[in-house]
């Protein structure tokens, strides 16, 4: 059945006699398929606070169907045939059932309709951020986007709401595809010091979606959706999958889409005087993202740049920046140097691809 997809499953606590729900996938009517009665639309706009299904809305909320034209605009739904469209002030929300105390990422497609730039407000009290709505990062128009919440009930209200006021009541950003997913708290090992440093533990990514998920900054999010990891720049990160996507290792992995305002951070604990060896993976996610790449890796007070010529088709190399830890907290960043646009559409910003991070002590530094 297309739209509504929840799996839960029960995963027994060690520890306890109590059980925690996991959620992995849409919402309840998730991606709007099942739409208003006759009588509950007037053109394009929603009469009535539950006309649809499973949600209930406020303000000017439409409800779109995938071919719509504005104007001289086609517009364009990213999965089955229909969307929503929220106005100004607008908002839809739908209460969930959770485990307290558990962390839990929103993942939504969003894209923007008017000139005008466009903001989103989600929310889960007492969480919320405001994300900017952009289009350069794919091609289509439309992006995904993460956002992830700590769970202070058993049951949550999630609200997605356009703080904009524009001159247009209709302007404001197209809906479409709501999941969510339920986060597990990574750990260091004795053969990583990094948690998640092979981006395994995420968002949930639409199977269908070929444009990967946007992480927020961490000042737009509270609680990063990429467990382990902040997001610690002004633009979001990509997270890419291998169905999609030429990965280095595993399924999962991040491309550094906004040159160097496309940062992300993890602090590990380290021993002052110790020798310790970074290495990752940098590479290229076949997405036609070609030309001269370099990621800066930074580790404490030492940095390495390393550079990879990308032919946009695939591909990667591992890097290592040996250092002495000087603190026993070291911070470990990632950026890539340039602004890269694809080359089959010249306005989708794209990036070099960071994967497979490893973080050991040395045990002999001469090594």
């Amino acid at each position: 059945m297309r739209g509504v997809a929840l799996f839960l499953s029960v995963l027994l606590c060690a520890t306890c006699h109590s059980a925690l729900s996991l959620i992995d996938g849409y919402l309840e009517n998730g991606n709007f398929e099942e739409g208003p009665k006759p009588s509950e639309i007037r053109g394009t706009e929603v009469i009535g606070r539950y006309a649809i299904p499973k949600w209930e809305i406020s303000g000017f909320v439409e409800y779109i169907k995938s071919g719509q034209k504005q104007g001289d605009m086609l517009l364009v739904v990213p999965e089955g045939a229909y969307a929503v469209r929220l106005g100004n002030e607008a908002s839809i929300k739908q209460r969930i059932k959770v485990t307290k105390g558990i962390y839990y990422s929103i993942t939504f497609s969003a894209a923007r309709t008017c000139a005008q730039e466009e903001r989103l407000n989600i929310s889960v009290a007492p969480d919320s951020g405001v994300l900017p709505i952009q289009t350069v990062y794919s091609s289509n128009g439309w992006d995904s986007y993460a956002w992830a919440f700590q769970a202070d009930y058993e049951q949550i209200e999630l609200v997605l709401h356009n703080p904009g006021v524009e001159e247009d009541p209709a302007c404001g950003p197209l809906i479409d595809s709501i999941a969510i997913r339920t986060l597990y708290p990574p750990r260091a090992t004795n053969k990583n010091l990094l948690k998640n440093a092979g981006f395994e533990e995420g968002p949930y990514v639409f199977p269908n979606a070929s444009w990967g998920v946007l992480i927020p900054p961490n000042i737009e999010d509270d609680h990063s959706p990429l467990p382990g990891w902040m997001v610690e720049s002004l633009k979001a990160v990509k997270y890419i999958d291998s169905n999609h996507f030429s990965v280095p290792e595993g399924k999962r992995a991040v491309e550094l889409v906004a040159g160097k305002e496309s940062a992300i951070a993890q602090v590990a604990r380290t021993i002052p005087g110790k020798t310790y060896v970074l290495s990752f993976s940098v590479g290229d996610a076949s997405n036609s993202c070609e030309g001269s790449m370099i990621v800066e890796a930074f580790a404490g007070r030492d940095t390495v740049k390393v550079p990879y010529e990308s032919k946009g088709k695939g591909g990667f190399k591992r890097a290592v920046l040996k250092f002495v830890a000087v603190s026993t907290r070291t911070r470990v960043m990632f950026l890539s140097t340039y602004y890269t646009m694809r080359s089959d559409d010249f306005s989708s910003l794209c990036g070099p691809v960071l994967d497979d991070v490893k973080l050991l002590s040395l045990k002999n530094p001469r090594q």
